[in-house]
Protein backbone atom coordinates (compact mmCIF):
# COMPACT_ATOMS: atom_id res chain seq x y z
CA UNK A 1 0.00 0.00 0.00
CA UNK A 2 1.38 3.39 -0.92
CA UNK A 3 0.62 5.66 2.01
CA UNK A 4 -0.12 9.28 1.32
CA UNK A 5 -2.29 10.88 3.99
CA UNK A 6 -4.96 9.60 6.32
CA UNK A 7 -7.35 11.73 8.32
CA UNK A 8 -7.57 11.82 12.10
CA UNK A 9 -10.27 9.12 12.15
CA UNK A 10 -7.61 6.53 11.36
CA UNK A 11 -5.89 7.19 14.68
CA UNK A 12 -9.18 6.67 16.51
CA UNK A 13 -9.47 3.18 15.03
CA UNK A 14 -7.89 0.08 16.54
CA UNK A 15 -5.23 -0.09 13.83
CA UNK A 16 -4.50 3.57 14.31
CA UNK A 17 -4.03 3.01 18.04
CA UNK A 18 -1.66 0.13 17.30
CA UNK A 19 0.34 2.35 14.93
CA UNK A 20 0.50 5.12 17.55
CA UNK A 21 1.69 2.66 20.19
CA UNK A 22 4.37 1.19 17.94
CA UNK A 23 5.64 4.67 17.16
CA UNK A 24 6.72 4.95 20.79
CA UNK A 25 8.60 1.63 20.80
CA UNK A 26 8.40 -1.93 19.49
CA UNK A 27 5.71 -4.12 21.07
CA UNK A 28 4.77 -7.80 21.19
CA UNK A 29 1.28 -9.08 20.53
CA UNK A 30 0.80 -9.52 24.26
CA UNK A 31 2.04 -5.98 24.98
CA UNK A 32 -0.50 -4.54 22.54
CA UNK A 33 -3.31 -6.77 23.80
CA UNK A 34 -2.81 -5.58 27.37
CA UNK A 35 -2.35 -1.95 26.42
CA UNK A 36 -5.40 -1.76 24.15
CA UNK A 37 -7.68 -4.20 25.98
CA UNK A 38 -7.88 -6.65 23.07
CA UNK A 39 -7.43 -10.38 22.67
CA UNK A 40 -4.19 -11.70 21.26
CA UNK A 41 -6.03 -12.99 18.18
CA UNK A 42 -7.58 -9.58 17.55
CA UNK A 43 -4.17 -7.93 17.73
CA UNK A 44 -2.67 -10.53 15.38
CA UNK A 45 -5.44 -9.89 12.86
CA UNK A 46 -4.80 -6.14 12.87
CA UNK A 47 -1.04 -6.61 12.69
CA UNK A 48 -1.46 -8.93 9.71
CA UNK A 49 -3.38 -6.22 7.86
CA UNK A 50 -0.86 -3.55 8.80
CA UNK A 51 2.00 -5.82 7.65
CA UNK A 52 0.23 -6.40 4.34
CA UNK A 53 -0.13 -2.64 3.91
CA UNK A 54 3.58 -2.13 4.51
CA UNK A 55 3.14 -0.20 7.75
CA UNK A 56 4.37 -2.73 10.32
CA UNK A 57 7.10 -5.36 10.33
CA UNK A 58 8.61 -7.88 12.75
CA UNK A 59 11.68 -6.53 14.52
CA UNK A 60 13.11 -9.56 16.31
CA UNK A 61 12.25 -11.43 19.45
CA UNK A 62 11.61 -10.38 23.05
CA UNK A 63 11.96 -12.70 26.03
CA UNK A 64 8.68 -13.83 27.58
CA UNK A 65 7.80 -15.71 30.77
CA UNK A 66 7.54 -19.02 28.91
CA UNK A 67 8.97 -18.42 25.44
CA UNK A 68 10.25 -15.58 23.25
CA UNK A 69 7.68 -13.46 21.42
CA UNK A 70 7.91 -11.63 18.12
CA UNK A 71 8.20 -7.87 18.49
CA UNK A 72 6.72 -5.48 15.96
CA UNK A 73 7.76 -2.03 14.83
CA UNK A 74 6.68 0.56 12.27
CA UNK A 75 8.22 0.66 8.81
CA UNK A 76 9.72 3.94 7.55
CA UNK A 77 6.70 4.31 5.25
CA UNK A 78 4.39 4.49 8.27
CA UNK A 79 5.83 7.89 9.21
CA UNK A 80 3.84 9.33 6.31
CA UNK A 81 0.69 8.68 8.32
CA UNK A 82 1.53 11.22 10.97
CA UNK A 83 0.62 14.89 10.59
CA UNK A 84 3.50 17.18 9.70
CA UNK A 85 3.92 20.89 10.28
CA UNK A 86 5.52 21.35 6.86
CA UNK A 87 2.45 22.88 5.22
CA UNK A 88 2.07 25.62 7.82
CA UNK A 89 5.82 26.27 7.85
CA UNK A 90 5.98 26.51 4.06
CA UNK A 91 3.10 28.97 3.95
CA UNK A 92 4.64 31.13 6.65
CA UNK A 93 8.06 31.03 5.01
CA UNK A 94 6.64 32.11 1.67
CA UNK A 95 4.62 34.89 3.31
CA UNK A 96 7.79 36.20 4.95
CA UNK A 97 9.82 35.96 1.74
CA UNK A 98 7.14 37.79 -0.24
CA UNK A 99 7.23 40.57 2.33
CA UNK A 100 11.00 40.97 1.93
CA UNK A 101 11.69 40.19 -1.74
CA UNK A 102 10.43 41.71 -5.00
CA UNK A 103 8.54 39.23 -7.22
CA UNK A 104 11.48 38.64 -9.58
CA UNK A 105 13.82 37.83 -6.69
CA UNK A 106 11.27 35.47 -5.14
CA UNK A 107 10.91 33.67 -8.47
CA UNK A 108 14.71 33.29 -8.66
CA UNK A 109 14.80 31.80 -5.15
CA UNK A 110 12.02 29.30 -5.89
CA UNK A 111 13.60 28.23 -9.16
CA UNK A 112 16.97 27.78 -7.46
CA UNK A 113 15.33 25.55 -4.86
CA UNK A 114 13.75 23.49 -7.65
CA UNK A 115 17.06 23.12 -9.47
CA UNK A 116 18.88 22.18 -6.25
CA UNK A 117 16.28 19.53 -5.46
CA UNK A 118 16.58 18.16 -8.99
CA UNK A 119 20.37 17.93 -8.69
CA UNK A 120 19.98 15.60 -5.71
CA UNK A 121 17.93 13.17 -7.81
CA UNK A 122 19.61 13.43 -11.21
CA UNK A 123 21.71 10.53 -12.45
CA UNK A 124 24.63 10.62 -14.87
CA UNK A 125 23.37 7.32 -16.27
CA UNK A 126 20.33 9.08 -17.75
CA UNK A 127 22.20 12.12 -19.10
CA UNK A 128 21.97 11.07 -22.76
CA UNK A 129 18.66 9.21 -22.53
CA UNK A 130 15.57 11.48 -22.81
CA UNK A 131 13.19 8.67 -21.86
CA UNK A 132 15.22 7.85 -18.75
CA UNK A 133 15.30 11.53 -17.77
CA UNK A 134 11.53 11.72 -18.18
CA UNK A 135 11.01 8.64 -16.00
CA UNK A 136 13.39 10.11 -13.43
CA UNK A 137 11.26 13.27 -13.30
CA UNK A 138 8.13 11.18 -12.73
CA UNK A 139 9.81 9.29 -9.88
CA UNK A 140 10.93 12.52 -8.21
CA UNK A 141 7.42 13.99 -8.46
CA UNK A 142 6.04 10.80 -6.91
CA UNK A 143 8.62 10.99 -4.14
CA UNK A 144 7.46 14.45 -3.09
CA UNK A 145 3.78 13.46 -3.12
CA UNK A 146 2.56 13.78 -6.69
CA UNK A 147 0.79 11.21 -8.88
CA UNK A 148 2.25 12.01 -12.31
CA UNK A 149 1.72 10.42 -15.68
CA UNK A 150 2.79 11.32 -19.22
CA UNK A 151 0.17 12.26 -21.79
CA UNK A 152 0.37 13.36 -25.41
CA UNK A 153 -2.10 15.89 -26.81
CA UNK A 154 -1.46 16.31 -30.51
CA UNK A 155 2.15 17.41 -30.75
CA UNK A 156 2.29 18.40 -27.06
CA UNK A 157 3.91 16.18 -24.42
CA UNK A 158 2.51 16.76 -20.96
CA UNK A 159 3.16 15.57 -17.43
CA UNK A 160 -0.11 15.61 -15.51
CA UNK A 161 -0.75 14.78 -11.88
CA UNK A 162 -4.11 14.03 -10.30
CA UNK A 163 -2.94 15.95 -7.25
CA UNK A 164 -0.38 18.53 -6.20
CA UNK A 165 2.40 17.86 -3.66
CA UNK A 166 2.37 21.58 -2.77
CA UNK A 167 -1.41 21.95 -2.68
CA UNK A 168 -1.43 23.42 0.84
CA UNK A 169 0.58 26.40 -0.41
CA UNK A 170 -0.69 26.83 -3.97
CA UNK A 171 -3.91 28.70 -3.18
CA UNK A 172 -2.14 31.39 -1.18
CA UNK A 173 1.21 31.26 -2.96
CA UNK A 174 0.80 30.21 -6.63
CA UNK A 175 4.48 31.02 -7.14
CA UNK A 176 5.40 27.59 -5.74
CA UNK A 177 4.45 26.10 -9.11
CA UNK A 178 7.62 27.76 -10.45
CA UNK A 179 9.63 25.64 -8.04
CA UNK A 180 8.09 22.46 -9.44
CA UNK A 181 8.53 23.74 -13.01
CA UNK A 182 12.26 24.33 -12.43
CA UNK A 183 12.57 20.91 -10.78
CA UNK A 184 11.09 19.12 -13.81
CA UNK A 185 13.04 21.20 -16.34
CA UNK A 186 16.35 20.56 -14.59
CA UNK A 187 15.83 16.79 -14.51
CA UNK A 188 14.53 16.48 -18.07
CA UNK A 189 17.09 18.90 -19.48
CA UNK A 190 14.52 20.64 -21.69
CA UNK A 191 12.36 23.77 -21.44
CA UNK A 192 9.23 23.13 -19.36
CA UNK A 193 6.18 25.31 -18.82
CA UNK A 194 3.66 24.79 -16.04
CA UNK A 195 -0.06 24.97 -16.83
CA UNK A 196 -1.18 23.94 -13.35
CA UNK A 197 -4.76 24.02 -12.14
CA UNK A 198 -4.74 26.10 -8.97
CA UNK A 199 -8.42 25.71 -8.18
CA UNK A 200 -10.08 24.09 -5.16
CA UNK A 201 -8.31 20.79 -5.93
CA UNK A 202 -4.92 21.77 -7.38
CA UNK A 203 -3.46 19.56 -10.10
CA UNK A 204 -0.03 19.76 -11.70
CA UNK A 205 0.47 20.05 -15.45
CA UNK A 206 3.83 20.57 -17.15
CA UNK A 207 4.32 20.96 -20.89
CA UNK A 208 7.67 19.67 -22.05
CA UNK A 209 9.62 21.55 -24.68
CA UNK A 210 7.60 24.78 -24.62
CA UNK A 211 9.45 28.07 -24.58
CA UNK A 212 9.50 30.08 -21.37
CA UNK A 213 8.25 33.10 -23.33
CA UNK A 214 4.87 31.47 -23.91
CA UNK A 215 2.10 32.83 -21.68
CA UNK A 216 0.31 30.18 -19.63
CA UNK A 217 -3.35 30.09 -18.70
CA UNK A 218 -4.40 28.27 -15.55
CA UNK A 219 -7.10 25.71 -16.19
Amino acid sequence: MKVTKLDERFFDSTRGRIVSSLRESSRTVNDLAVELGLTDNAVRSHLLTLERDGLVRQSGMQRGTRKPHFAYELTPEAENLFPKAYDALLNQLLTSLKGRLPPAALEDVLREVGRSLAARHSSDKSADNPEARLQNALEVLKAIGGSPSVEREGDRLLIRSSGCPLSAAVAEHPEVCELAEALVAEIIGMPVREHCNRGASPKCCFEIGESRQTTSTDS
